[in-house]
């Protein structure tokens, strides 16, 4: 009788060694042998950023230690440095200026809050209604994208031809058609200018959270409704307890960006109501454009430029603190 014996095994350490085969690069080496081809198609990129965002940062942060205005903007390299005067004058409780600033951060936080619930509602809505598939869904999924699409400035002076007091569709459909309001209402003077900016900013950002929740529900698959069905779970409960949970990473990097986009808002109080208007000031951003450029004072509008990026930088800072989950948190 013959018995076949394997020979042993041998592992990677007792494989000798391939004399035609490249040892790896050192760390330091790889660095040395790394093509400069990299380093030029980056260069005009990393002159834009710094053209673009580096440089005009470092100087709006220098204009909010200065005095500048209009006596001192000639010469503004050489304007008189104050320190924190500009600070304390936009943060002083006695001050006019303080008032103000007070009032338009908590509208803009309150704005803020408003517009991405309603556009998450309505980007949510969509996105569930067009995962699944029927005909004409294609042609539904590009005209959701329309004002997404659509450049701002066109999409708000439309608008506010549509909230004219006297010929706006806006009144006549609430007016003439529905017989809501006896009279019709200014929208773009008075308290009414607050929800006006709120219905043209939740009409321009919806697409764009309905655009991103749409990819995140597509990467779910459908044999979990399909098991979920047959288990007798409601429509109600596979959104929450499916829908929600998987789309979770998507809806956290969402919130983030909506909410830094609508908080910083300018675009639209500035096309609806114009530079000068006292309207413009309901938001933060169109305060510091009327400090800055309608009463001269660089200065000030630096001080609360310099103000508002502290605070939404530990704003987002906390929010991804609180979202990410726990143990990665522990290991940054």
């Amino acid at each position: 009788m013959t018995v076949n014996v394997l020979p042993p095994a041998t592992s990677e350490k007792d494989t000798p060694p391939d004399p035609h085969q490249q040892a790896p690069l050192e760390p330091a080496k790889r660095r040395k042998h790394r093509s400069p081809l990299a380093y030029i198609l980056v260069t005009p990129a990393a002159l834009a950023e710094l053209l673009v965002h580096i440089i005009p940062m470092v100087l709006g942060v220098w204009i909010a230690f200065i005095t500048l205005n209009q006596l001192s903007i000639a010469n503004w390299v050489n304007a008189p440095f104050v320190g924190l005067q500009n600070f304390v004058t936009a943060l002083d409780p006695s001050s006019p200026i303080a008032g103000q600033l007070y009032g338009a951060l908590g509208r803009t936080l309150l704005f803020t809050v408003i517009v991405v619930a309603i556009a998450w509602s309505m980007g949510m809505l969509g996105a569930v209604l067009l995962t699944s598939s029927f005909k004409g869904r294609g042609v539904l999924r590009t005209l959701f994208l329309v004002p997404y699409a659509l450049p701002s400035y066109v999409g708000t002076i439309a608008w506010a031809f549509m909230f004219n007091q006297r010929d706006g569709a806006i009144n006549r459909f609430l007016v003439d058609d529905l017989g809501i309001l006896q009279d019709r209402p200014f929208w773009l003077l008075g308290g009414n200018s607050f929800w006006a900016i709120v219905i043209v900013t939740a009409w321009q950002f919806w697409p764009f959270a309905f655009l991103m929740l749409l990819a995140a529900l597509q990467n779910i698959p459908g044999d979990v409704y399909e098991a979920a069905s047959l288990d007798g779970a409601s429509l109600w409960k596979q959104f929450t307890q499916i829908t929600l949970p998987m789309v979770k990473p998507a809806n956290a990097v969402l919130l983030l960006i909506m909410s830094l986009w609508i908080f910083n808002q300018f675009n639209v109080p500035y096309v609806l109501f114009g530079p000068a208007s006292p309207e413009q000031a309901t938001l933060i951003s169109p305060l510091i454009y009327q400090q800055s450029f309608n009463n001269w004072n660089f200065g000030l509008g630096g001080a609360m430029s310099v103000m508002l990026l502290v605070v939404l930088l530990i704003a987002s800072a906390f929010y991804i603190r609180m979202v990410l989950p726990k143990g990665q948190n522990d290991n940054d």
